[in-house]
């Protein structure tokens, strides 16, 4: 029995990157030789086990062949005679496909904090890598390669590889692996993707650094078309110079992705970005570069796409927020009191003040997400938060006992509390 760290645990000590998870395969063993060890089995679809102190999983090494499209289209094969270079053979990226043994798992992690320092007894733990793949080689180059034509029998590996260049950006993807990639397109082998994998990976691009760069390596090899296809028809549609210096919608969208990015806003602000235009694409051509009403056509195609991939709830609700308001948060400088509390209303920011602070966010990323405006302020924020703060500071339980004994009901009562929220506001502008 030998066992092996494999994968993201060795490429991101390489890269000089923490090493935060380690992935552990297990050359010669049986299921029964590792539960005789105490390893607790936990793998349903293949062997792995539960170390018995550190509860980390180990997985047997396998290999994999397709018999049919869909996420468990795949046979695996477990057994004491299956190398380490043909479970290696079975992963993405070659980057992705390098091991070092058991005994230099503790170097890791500490190879990666000391880099670019050299630190004792660490100078030769690179020469314990097994790479039979070239990863070593592709790291260096800065490359997204697959390392065996088995990449075209998983289409989940095209979102991984997305994922990837939204992580490594500086990555270019090998000319070979992006015909490989649009080949399966063209294959069909997209149409077949589980919504919920689907959803899982663009999460975690959306996440990256620079999370356009996901979907620019989605468009370049036509899987967008198939996924999103809401989004990928915004390329090549225009918007007004004099509001939208970059012109095409498609660029501004993954302009304002990159702006979520740089204020490091989460999963669900990101989402809302990403869907909140989409109503752009299907403006009739005879009025462009106008979108009028674009933000009722976005809030139902980011609905039905929501319903599709089975986005979470927080960020659905977030996206058809961002898309139906962004305008009117934009122009919220020239709107009165009253009107600020309508809009208020209409994001139910008095009952979900937290998310109305994500709307905001979106909303800047949104503003600023266009060209050379990169570094423009958004007051809008600013002002429409603190007209928040204003109309929460109103005390709602002493209004309504005052309108109750003057004999007011339901929706009176409710009147009265806005004309004071409004009234609070009104003093906040006054002072702003």
């Amino acid at each position: 029995m030998e066992i092996f760290v494999v994968g993201g645990a060795v490429r991101d000590a390489l890269m000089g990157q923490p090493v935060n998870d380690r992935d552990w395969v297990v050359v010669g063993a049986t299921p029964e030789a590792m539960t005789a060890k105490g390893y607790v089995p936990v793998g349903k679809d293949f062997p792995v086990f539960l170390h018995p102190q550190s509860r980390e999983e180990y997985a047997l090494a396998r290999t994999e062949r397709k018999t049919a499209r869909g996420y468990k289209g795949f046979a695996v094969q477990a057994a004491p005679d299956v190398t380490l270079e043909e479970d290696l053979a079975r992963r993405d990226l070659t980057i992705n496909a390098l091991a070092v043994p058991e005994s230099m798992a503790g170097q890791l992690s500490a190879a990666a904090s000391a880099r670019p320092e050299p630190v004792d007894g660490l100078s030769n733990w690179t020469t314990h890598i097994i790479d039979p793949y070239g990863g070593q080689g592709d790291l260096q180059a800065k490359v997204l390669r697959h390392v065996t034509h088995a990449f075209a029998e998983d289409p989940v590996r095209i979102l991984r590889l997305a994922r990837f260049a939204a992580r490594f950006p500086d990555f270019r993807v090998a000319d070979e692996t992006m015909a490989l990639m649009r080949q399966m397109v063209l294959d069909g082998e997209v149409d077949h993707l589980v919504p919920e994998r689907v959803w899982q990976e663009i999460a975690r691009g959306l996440m990256a650094d620079k999370p356009s760069r996901m979907f620019e390596v989605l468009r370049a090899c036509g899987a967008l078309k198939v996924l999103l296809p809401e989004l990928d028809r915004l390329w090549g549609v225009p918007q007004r110079p004099e509001h939208h210096p970059e012109i095409d919608t498609g660029v501004h969208v993954m302009m304002v992705l990159d702006q979520c990015a740089r204020l490091q806003a989460p999963l669900a602000v990101r989402w809302a970005a990403l869907m909140h235009d989409l109503g752009k694409g299907t403006t009739p051509t005879d009025v462009l570069p106008r979108h009028i009403g674009h933000e009722s056509r976005s809030v139902k195609l980011a609905h039905k796409v929501a319903e599709r991939l089975r986005v979470p709830n927080d960020c659905k609700e977030l996206a058809e927020v961002v898309a139906r308001e962004h305008g009117n948060i934009h122009r919220s400088g020239e709107l009165s009191a009253a009107a600020i509390m309508r809009l208020l209303i209409r994001c139910d920011a008095i009952r979900q003040h937290e998310r109305f602070a994500l709307v905001l966010q979106a909303c800047e990323a949104d503003a600023r997400g266009r060209l050379g405006c990169e570094e423009t302020a958004y007051p809008q924020a600013r002002r429409l938060a603190r007209a928040l703060e204003s109309a929460l500071s109103v005390v709602t339980a002493d209004i309504a006992a005052a309108a109750a004994h003057e004999g007011l009901q339901g929706a009176q009562i409710g009147e009265r509390i806005e004309a004071a929220r409004v009234t609070a506001i009104t003093r906040q502008l006054q002072a702003f």
